[in-house]
C-alpha cells in the first residue's frame, strides 16, 4: 500500500481507518495466520476487520467509553491485535502487558493506567487477574479468548470473547452506522498507544504515542527496509514490545504483509520452517539461542560432518570479508542450514532491543542470512536506524531513517558521547510523569542515555548505557556490555555480568547455557542432577575457563577477565534480575549477589551459598551449595597505561 496508495496516507492516518480500507479493497487476501493444533488457520482482511468491529461494538454495548484504557495480556495471538485496533476505534488507549509479568507488575500497570478492560489469553492470565481482586479497582471486565478450563468460574467480570463478538454483532445490527462513525472520528493527534519501557533501573514508565506519528514513522521505516504485499512475517517477540508493535500492527497494515502466529514458543523454529518467512525480527538472545542450537547439533554429529561444517564456515567467512559468496560453502553448508532454520526465503532479517555481539552477527551473515542491526527506543516508536542491505557493519547499528535526526553530544577527544535523537514517531510524554519527560526531552531532543560515536562511514556505534560505562580503581575504562556480548558468543554461556567498577580488575558472574552444557556433560560421561549441581562440576569450570580464555585473547590486557564464578541459577526476569526484554538490571545484581561479588575480590577461593529461590508457580526451594572462584589470570597490580590504551573496547 505504501507505493500503490501513498496519496491516501494523509487520510488513512489511524489504524482503524487503514484496516477498513484494506478490508474494502482486498477483502479476500490473507492478513493473518495462526497455528492451532498443528493447523494454520487463515484470517482475511475482511475477517480481521469484522472481528475488530464486533469487539469494538461489544465493548461499547458493555458501556466502555472513549478515553478508557483497554489492556491486553497474553501470548502473541490475533485477538491481541484485534483488541488493540478495537480500542483505537473506540477512542480508547491500548496497553500491552508482558504475558509472563508477575502479579505485582500487572497490578501496577493496570492501576497506573486505570484500565477498565483486560483482554486476556487464557485461564492462567484470568487467574492472575482474579487474584488481584480489589487491588485493581478500575477493572470492570476480563475478556478471555481461550475457553479451556473456564467453565468452572462464576464471575460477572469474565466474558468469553465469542460472547463479546455476539454482543457486537447484535448491537451493530441496531446501530448500523455506529462503527463507521467511531472510525471516522479517530484522530491521529490523539494518544492511542500506551507502551511500557524496559525498566532497567526501576518500574517501567508508560510511554504515550499517537497513531498518526506512529504511522508516519512506520512509513519511513518501510522506505529504509521495504516490504511487499503478501510477504510473510512470523511474530515471536512479545507484542507489548514496541518493535513488535511496529511490525505486527503498523507495518502489516501499511504494507499488507501477512502476520503468522506460532503455536507455541517451543515450536517456533519448526513453524518458521513451515512458513518460510520473507522477514524476521528476533531479539539478540533468540539469535544467540539459534546459534547455540546449531553448535549443539554439531556436537552430536560425526567427526567428518564437524570438519565439513568448520571448513565451509571458514570459507564462507573468508568470502564475506571480500564482499563475495563462496559457492563451495553454499553447497556444503549454507543452503541446507538456511532451509533447516526456515530462512531460505528471507529478504531481510533484523535484531534489536539489546546489543548483539559482532561474532554472532558475523556468523549469520556468513551463512547468507541478510541480518541487520536496529537501534531505537520505546519513546521514539522503536527503531530509527538500520543497516542498508549493501552496507552492513558488524560493530554499528547502521544509519538513520530519512525522518530521524541523530547527534552525539558532550563527546570526548575520541568522539564518544551521549546519543540524542528526534524522529517523526517521537512520543509526547510519560503517563502521569511529566518530571521524567522533562528530564529526558530537552529542546525537542530525546536524551537516550546511551554512549556512542559516529564512524567515518556515517554509521552510529552504540557502546553501552552511559551509566553502565565503568572504570576500575586503577582508572581503566571499560564497557561491560561489550565484553558480555563477546562471552555470550560461546554456546556454553547463557547470561553473564561483568564486574569491575571501582575494583582493581575485571571479573565475571556466568550462567551456563543448561541445554548445551548438559548435552556436553552427558557425552563426556559426567553425572549431574540439576542446573545447580551441573554448574559446580570441576569439569564444567574447566570448560568455561577455556571459553573465557578465548575471549580474553581478543581483549586489551587491562580489560581481560581475571576471575569468574558460575552462578547456581539462571538470571530471571521474575526475580527482577532481567527486564522483560532480557536486559541485565545491574543494580539488582549488585545488591542481590553482593556477598558473592565481595568474595571474588577478597581473595576467597570459594563462596558458600544458602538461599531460597521462588519458582513462577509460587513454590520455593532451598539451595545449599559452594561456588568456586575460578582464577583465569594473575591479579597483580596492572601497570600504568596511556590514554590511548584505555579506550573502551569497541
Amino acid at each position: 500500500m505504501l507505493k500503490e496508495h501513498s496519496r491516501y496516507i494523509k487520510s488513512l492516518n489511524t489504524f482503524p481507518k487503514i484496516l477498513r480500507y484494506n478490508a474494502a479493497h482486498w477483502p479476500n487476501d490473507v492478513a493473518m495466520r495462526e497455528k492451532e493444533f498443528g493447523i494454520w488457520n487463515e484470517f482475511t482482511w475482511k475477517g480481521y476487520h469484522q472481528r475488530v468491529e464486533w469487539m469494538a461494538l461489544g465493548l461499547a454495548h458493555l458501556g466502555i467509553k472513549k478515553g478508557e484504557t483497554i489492556a491486553l495480556l497474553g501470548d502473541n495471538r490475533p485477538e491481541w491485535v484485534w483488541g488493540e485496533i478495537a480500542a483505537h476505534a473506540m477512542g480508547c488507549f491500548s496497553l500491552g502487558i508482558y504475558q509472563d509479568s508477575m502479579h505485582e507488575e500487572v497490578a501496577y500497570l493496570l492501576n497506573h493506567s486505570k484500565a477498565s478492560v483486560v483482554i486476556a489469553e487464557d485461564e492462567e492470565q484470568c487467574d492472575k487477574l482474579l487474584e488481584l481482586g480489589d487491588d485493581v479497582p478500575s477493572l470492570k471486565y476480563i475478556i478471555y479468548c481461550d475457553p479451556k478450563g473456564m467453565r468452572k468460574y462464576d464471575n460477572k467480570q469474565l466474558i468469553d470473547v465469542e460472547d463479546l463478538y455476539r454482543m457486537g454483532r447484535d448491537f451493530g445490527s441496531l446501530h448500523r452506522e455506529l462503527y463507521d462513525k467511531m472510525v471516522d472520528e479517530t484522530n491521529p493527534e490523539d494518544v492511542s498507544i500506551y507502551c511500557t519501557t524496559s525498566g532497567t533501573t526501576s518500574r517501567p514508565k508508560i510511554v504515550l504515542l499517537n497513531s498518526g506519528r506512529f504511522i508516519e514513522h512506520c512509513c519511513s521505516y518501510l522506505r529504509a527496509d521495504p516490504r511487499q504485499a503478501g510477504d510473510n512475517y512470523v511474530s515471536v517477540l512479545p507484542l507489548p514490545w514496541i518493535m513488535e508493535q511496529v511490525y505486527v500492527v503498523g507495518q502489516s497494515l501499511i504494507s499488507r504483509q501477512i502476520v503468522n502466529f506460532v503455536e507455541e514458543q517451543e515450536t517456533m523454529m519448526a513453524d518458521l520452517r513451515e512458513i518460510g518467512p520473507n522477514f524476521v525480527l528476533l531479539a539478540p538472545r533468540v539469535w544467540e539461542g539459534i546459534l547455540a542450537d546449531v553448535q549443539a547439533r554439531m556436537m552430536d554429529s560425526t567427526p567428518l560432518k564437524r570438519w565439513l561444517f568448520d571448513f565451509a564456515l571458514k570459507r564462507a567467512g573468508n568470502a564475506l570479508d571480500k564482499g563475495k559468496k563462496s559457492f563451495l560453502a553454499e553447497v556444503l553448508l549454507n543452503k541446507a542450514l538456511k532451509d533447516r532454520l526456515g530462512f531460505s526465503f528471507l529478504t531481510s532479517a533484523a535484531t534489536g532491543g539489546a546489543a548483539m555481539g559482532p561474532d554472532t552477527f558475523r556468523f549469520f551473515q556468513s551463512i547468507g542470512v541478510p541480518l541487520r542491526q536496529l537501534y531505537g527506543q520505546t519513546e521514539m516508536a522503536g527503531a530509527y536506524t538500520i543497516h542498508k542491505a549493501d552496507d552492513v557493519d558488524y560493530d554499528s547499528v547502521g544509519v538513520a531513517f530519512d525522518t530521524a535526526n541523530l547527534k552525539v553530544i558532550n563527546a570526548d577527544e575520541q568522539g564518544l558521547g551521549e546519543v540524542i535523537s528526534k524522529t517523526t514517531g517521537m512520543f509526547i510524554g510519560y503517563l502521569n510523569n511529566e518530571e521524567s519527560y522533562n528530564e529526558d526531552v530537552i529542546d525537542g531532543w530525546m536524551h537516550t542515555g546511551d554512549a556512542g560515536y559516529f564512524k567515518e562511514n556515517g554509521h552510529l556505534v552504540v557502546i553501552d548505557r552511559i551509566k553502565d560505562l565503568a572504570k576500575t580503581s586503577h582508572g581503566i575504562q571499560f564497557s561491560p556490555q561489550y565484553i558480555e556480548n563477546k562471552l555470550k558468543f560461546s554456546s556454553y554461556i547463557g547470561e553473564t555480568v561483568i564486574l569491575g567498577k571501582a575494583r582493581p580488575y575485571l571479573s565475571a558472574i556466568l550462567c551456563i547455557r543448561y541445554s548445551i552444557v548438559a548435552k556436553w556433560a552427558e557425552q563426556a560421561g559426567y553425572a549431574f542432577t540439576n542446573y545447580t549441581n551441573l554448574s559446580t562440576l570441576p569439569e564444567v569450570y574447566e570448560k568455561l575457563m577455556s571459553e573465557v580464555k578465548k575471549v580474553n585473547e581478543t581483549l586489551p590486557e587491562p580489560q581481560k577477565i581475571r576471575k569468574f564464578i558460575l552462578l547456581y541459577k539462571e538470571l530471571d526476569a521474575d526475580d527482577g534480575e532481567l527486564t522483560r526484554t532480557r536486559k541485565v538490571r545491574r543494580g539488582v545484581i549488585a545488591e542481590k549477589y553482593g556477598d558473592i561479588i565481595n568474595s571474588i575480590y577478597s581473595g576467597d577461593d570459594h563462596v558458600d551459598v544458602d538461599t531460597m529461590i521462588t519458582f513462577q508457580d509460587g513454590s520455593t526451594s532451598r539451595i545449599q551449595t559452594q561456588l568456586t572462584v575460578a582464577n583465569v589470570l594473575p591479579v597483580d597490580e596492572p601497570e600504568v597505561i596511556t590514554n590511548e590504551d584505555t579506550r573502551i573496547a569497541s
